[in-house]
């Protein structure tokens, strides 16, 4: 039993490494997103990675539309949170400190919300109203 509770507690100390992947577009911009689609990698997402590529993100896709909030509880990297509706169209962006439960929250409903490095969307003149584009966002719903 105590195998099995310590395995555990390894696994959840762990980053999440096979998710599925997809490709997402912001203008001319490609971001290679990991998709967290169930509750437990929604409630993982990026916590204990030491270090993310520049163009890479985590897509966390929910059921329904509804107010997203995330804090950085056991994350290690600086993030920016961009809420994001059905649409792609950015509906407000969230910078949020490593290791915080500060909570940083959707200003409308989403189902997605992107994480990127700090300063990847900024660095790039992509804010609110920008609309992302790929796969969750072209199918009609």
């Amino acid at each position: 039993m105590l195998w099995a509770l310590t395995s555990s507690a390894q696994a959840q100390d762990a980053p999440q490494l096979n998710l599925p992947r997809l490709q997402l577009t912001a203008g001319l911009h490609l971001i290679d997103t990991q998709l967290a689609l169930s509750p437990e990698s929604r409630t993982i997402g990026l916590m204990f990675r030491k270090e993310m590529p520049t163009n890479e993100g985590m897509l966390f896709v929910f059921e329904q539309a509804s107010t997203q909030c995330f804090w950085m509880k056991n994350t290690l990297l600086p993030l920016t949170a961009a809420f994001v509706a059905d649409d792609g169209t950015i509906v407000n962006l969230a910078d949020m400190k490593p290791q915080t439960t500060d909570s940083h929250c959707s200003t409308k409903p989403v189902r997605y919300v992107l994480e990127m490095n700090q300063g990847w969307f900024a660095k790039r003149g992509i804010k609110a109203g920008t609309k992302l584009g790929g796969k969750p966002f072209n199918s009609a719903r």
